[in-house]
């Protein structure tokens, strides 16, 4: 029973490193946490619903079209809405990005009501038995899209001289204007890259946890609760904290009650903050006065 929880919490955990990793970006780039994350992970799932069930169109080019358009979605926020505050409080910034939240979530709500409905599944092949072990369709695959994913992005950012580009503009905004870098143009791409990395994230969990308008709500708990066990600001630190997240919650659901499964992101914050502020990847800030 525990080996078959671990791999349960892996996969979802999996879903929440990414998510946990959309809004890192981001957070690196702008100092900004984007609570309205969590509504363009649901808008993803809508999208693909709309295409592939109400249209009937292919899923490969539903989930082309819809990562096209929330990599636009974002990049329009960050132009439209963030940019124009960027000089003001930074606690205006984070209340735009609430706002925006519970404006997509009303929207959708206003024309779709509260109904719960399926997702068909992006994968149709057997469950895999490893002992006594069931790995279903759905853990397999998320765990291998999200692991190409993450080699994906890491290579990018390590191994390209694009991501060496992106890692300076990280660490010194000033330095990296003096020597050409459009940084404007640089949040907004990041704030499109966040969006299409929900969106993915959105397209993958959507069949597992059915479609619903508060369902961004949820996964945006779990991805700042794995943002936050991680270490604010840190890239691997996200992944990490998103597979422990996943697999504490199918623990304590297991072993302690099911109700904990509910709340385990909310003990994770507390924990975290009371203990280890920084996470466990993130850097203690010193400053000398």
């Amino acid at each position: 029973m525990f080996a078959q929880l671990v791999i349960s919490g892996l996969s979802q955990g999996a879903i929440y490193g990414f998510i946990a990793l959309s809004l890192t970006i981001i957070f690196r780039a702008t100092t900004i946490v984007n609570f309205g994350q969590g509504e363009l992970f649901m808008l993803a799932a809508f999208g693909i619903y709309f295409g592939v069930v109400v249209f009937e169109l292919p899923y490969p080019l539903m989930i082309a079209a819809t990562a096209i358009v929330l990599f636009l979605v974002g990049a329009g926020i960050e132009r439209v809405f963030i940019r124009p505050m960027a000089a003001g409080p930074h606690l205006s910034v984070t209340m735009m990005t609430i706002a925006l939240g519970y404006v997509l979530r009303g929207t959708v709500r206003y024309f779709w009501g509260r109904d719960i409905l399926p997702m068909p599944s992006l994968f149709n092949f057997d469950p895999i038995l490893i002992g006594p072990v069931v790995l279903t369709a759905d853990e397999v695959g998320i765990m291998i899209v999200v692991a190409v994913l993450l080699i994906a992005f890491f290579f990018s950012l390590y191994g390209t001289r694009v991501g060496r580009i992106i890692q300076a503009v990280f660490q010194n905004k000033r330095g990296a204007r003096l020597v050409g870098v459009n940084v404007a143009a640089f949040h907004r791409t990041m704030w499109g890259l966040g969006a299409l990395m929900a969106a993915l994230a959105g397209i993958l969990i959507a069949p597992i946890t059915l479609l619903y308008p508060d369902m961004g709500a949820n996964a945006l708990l779990r991805g700042f609760a794995a943002m936050t066990l991680g270490g604010f600001g840190s890239l691997p630190g996200a992944v990490v904290g998103g597979l422990l997240l996943g697999i504490m919650e199918q623990l304590a659901g297991a072993y302690i009650a099911s109700v904990l499964i509910d709340i385990t992101g909310y003990l994770v914050i507390i924990a975290v903050l009371l203990i280890r502020p920084s996470g466990l990847f993130g850097q203690q800030r010193l400053v000398r006065v």
